[in-house]
C-alpha cells in the first residue's frame, strides 16, 4: 500500500490524517533508509496544512544522517529553525554528528556550549562524535580534552567512549597509551567488548606484533565475546606482517571451521603476506580461489599479486595481470605503479620503468616522493655507471623534484649519495642536479663523513619496501567497522522518536 493510498483509505474510513499520522509514516521510511519517500511524505503533509514538528524533523534529520548526507540534514535544520522551533538535546546530538562527519570539529564544539547556553544538558552522545573525530583526525590531545571536559560535565564514559580514544591512539600507532586506556577502562568497571580488543590487535599486527595480538585475541574469546571476520582479519594481518605464513594457514582453517567466508579484505592480506617472500605461486593460487568463491579482486588483490610477480622477477607476469585488471575496469593506481617501477628496475630494464613513470602520469597521477623514491633509489642501486637512457631520464627526474619544491630527508641523501659516489667519483651533472634535492643542512663535509661511515654497508633495493604495506584499505576498512561499532548502539537517537505522539 502506497503512502498516497494509505491517507485515501484513512479518509474514506472517517479518519483525517494528523502530524502523528504523517510522522509515524516518515519514521518508517527514514528507518529503512527510503528518505526519499520520507521527503514526499512531508510535502504531502506541508500541502495539507499540517505543520511539522520537532520529532517530524528530527526524524528527517536522522535519516539524512544515516546516509552521511550532511547537507541534506543541514537544509532540514535550517526550516527547522525558519520555523522558530527550539532544538531539544536529540536534535542537537544529530546536529553535533553532522558537524562531526564534516570533519567540522570546531562548529561541533560551539554547538555543544550553545546547547548549554540554551540550558540543555550535553549527554556522552554528545562528546562521543566530538572525541572519535578528532581521534580520527590524529588530534588526540584535543580528543582527549573533550574525554575530560565530559566527565567534568557529569557525564559517565561508555565502552563507545573509550573506544573512540583507543581507536585513535592505535591509528598513531601508539600501542603503550592505548592499553593505558584499556586499563583505566576496566579500572572504571567498564568491560570491554569485542571492538576494543580488536582495534587493540589492529594496532599490533601493524607492528607485526603476532605475540600481543593473538594475547587480545585469547582474552576477547576467554571473555564469551564475537568474534568475527574483522578480528581474524587483525590476527592474519599480525601473522603475514611478520611472515609466519602457517600461522596465517592455521587462522583461515579455524575461520572455516567456524564457517565465517573469507572476503576480498582477507584474501589481500593473505595475496600480501605471500608477495612479501616473493611466492608467487601462492599468490596466484589465493588468486584462483578466491575467484572460484565468487570474491571479487579489487585494486588491493591485484597490486599485491603483480608485487609478488615483480619480487619473483616475473615481470611478463606482472605486465599479463595489469592487462588481466584493465578488462575488469580496474584502473591501476599509484601503488600499482610503484610497484610496477621497482619491478622493472630491479629486472635491470630502466627504458621500462621510465615508460611505466610516464604512462603513471598519462594516466592522471601525480607522483608522490615515494614513487620519486623508488625510482631513482632502484636505478642508482642497480649500476656502478648509469646508462645514457637511464641518465637522461634521472636529470629529468630530478627537474620535476626540483620543480616540485620536493626534499628528501637525511636518510635518502646519505644513501643516494653513496651511489652517486660509486657513478660519478669526482662529481658531475647528476650529482649536482639530485643534490638539489637534498635536505637544507646537507654539505659536502655530511656526504664524505656519512660515506667512509657506510661504504661497506652495500644495502640492497629488495630492502626498500619490505615495509610497505599493500593493504592499507584494510586500515581504512578496520577503520570503518571501529567507527560502526564506537557507534553501533550510539550514532544516532532515531529509538527516541519511535514514539511520535506528542
Amino acid at each position: 500500500m502506497t503512502s498516497n493510498y494509505f491517507f485515501v483509505w484513512m479518509k474514506e474510513c472517517g479518519f483525517s490524517p494528523s502530524v502523528v499520522s504523517y510522522g509515524c509514516l516518515i519514521n518508517l521510511y527514514t528507518k529503512i533508509g527510503k528518505v526519499s519517500k520520507a521527503l514526499e511524505i512531508s510535502k504531502t503533509m506541508k500541502m495539507s496544512g499540517i505543520e511539522h514538528n520537532m520529532k517530524t524533523y528530527s526524524m528527517l534529520i536522522n535519516g539524512f544522517l544515516k546516509l552521511k548526507d550532511w547537507a541534506n540534514a543541514f537544509s532540514i535544520f535550517e526550516d527547522f529553525t525558519k520555523d522558530g522551533l527550539k532544538p531539544d538535546v536529540v536534535l542537537y546530538n544529530n546536529i553535533v554528528t553532522a558537524f562531526c562527519g564534516m570533519g567540522n570539529m570546531d562548529r561541533a564544539i560551539r554547538m555543544v556550549k550553545q546547547m548549554q547556553k540554551e540550558r540543555h544538558r550535553p549527554t556522552t552522545r554528545t562528546f562521543l562524535p566530538i572525541i572519535h573525530g578528532f581521534a580520527r583526525a590524529g588530534e588526540m590531545r584535543r580528543a582527549l580534552e573533550v574525554f575530560d571536559l565530559m566527565r567534568r560535565s557529569g557525564c559517565i564514559p561508555t565502552v563507545h567512549t573509550y573506544n573512540a580514544l583507543i581507536l585513535g591512539l592505535v591509528e598513531k600507532r601508539q600501542m603503550a597509551k592505548a592499553v593505558a586506556i584499556l586499563d583505566e577502562m576496566n579500572l572504571a568497571g567498564i568491560r570491554p567488548n569485542e571492538h576494543t580488543y580488536t582495534t587493540l590487535m589492529q594496532g599490533y599486527a601493524s607492528l607485526g606484533d603476532t605475540e600481543k595480538a593473538f594475547q587480545y585475541f585469547t582474552a576477547l574469546r576467554n571473555e564469551g565475546l564475537e568474534i568475527d571476520v574483522y578480528t581474524y582479519e587483525a590476527l592474519l594481518k599480525a601473522c603475514c606482517k611478520a611472515g609466519r605464513m602457517q600461522s596465517a594457514l592455521a587462522v583461515t582453517k579455524e575461520m572455516s571451521a567456524k564457517k565465517i567466508p573469507r572476503n576480498t579484505f582477507v584474501y589481500n592480506i593473505l595475496i600480501d603476506g605471500w608477495a612479501r617472500r616473493g611466492d608467487v605461486w601462492e599468490a596466484a593460487d589465493l588468486m584462483q580461489q578466491m575467484k572460484k568463491e565468487g570474491v571479487r579482486p579489487d585494486i588491493h588483490t591485484y597490486t599485491s599479486f603483480i608485487n609478488a610477480c615483480c619480487k619473483a622477477g616475473d615481470m611478463q607476469k606482472a605486465t599479463e595481470i595489469v592487462q588481466e585488471m584493465e578488462a575488469s575496469d580496474i584502473k591501476p593506481n599509484l601503488k600499482t605503479y610503484t610497484t610496477l617501477i621497482n619491478g622493472w628496475a630491479r629486472a635491470s630494464m630502466p627504458e621500462k620503468a621510465f615508460s611505466c613513470f610516464e604512462e603513471m602520469k598519462l594516466a592522471g597521477l601525480k607522483p608522490d616522493k615515494a614513487v620519486y623514491h623508488c625510482l631513482v633509489t632502484s636505478l642508482l642501486s642497480r649500476a656502478t655507471f648509469v646508462q645514457s637512457y637511464a641518465y637522461s631520464g634521472l636529470l629529468s627526474i630530478c627537474r620535476e623534484m626540483v620543480e616540485s619544491e620536493m626534499t628528501v630527508d637525511m636518510g635518502t641523501a646519505v644513501h643516494w649519495s653513496r651511489y652517486l659516489r660509486k657513478i660519478e667519483r669526482t662529481g658531475g651533472e647528476l650529482t649536482e642536479a639530485l643534490q638539489k634535492t637534498f635536505p637544507p643542512d646537507w654539505t659536502s663535509h655530511n656526504i664524505l663523513d656519512v660515506t667512509s661511515e657506510t661504504e661497506t654497508a652495500d644495502l640492497e633495493i629488495e630492502d626498500e619496501d619490505e615495509d610497505d604495506d599493500y593493504d592499507d584499505e584494510d586500515d581504512d576498512h578496520v577503520g570503518d567497522y571501529n567507527a560502526n561499532g564506537i557507534n553501533k548502539d550510539d550514532d544516532t537517537d532515531d529509538e527516541d522518536y519511535d514514539n511520535v505522539i506528542s
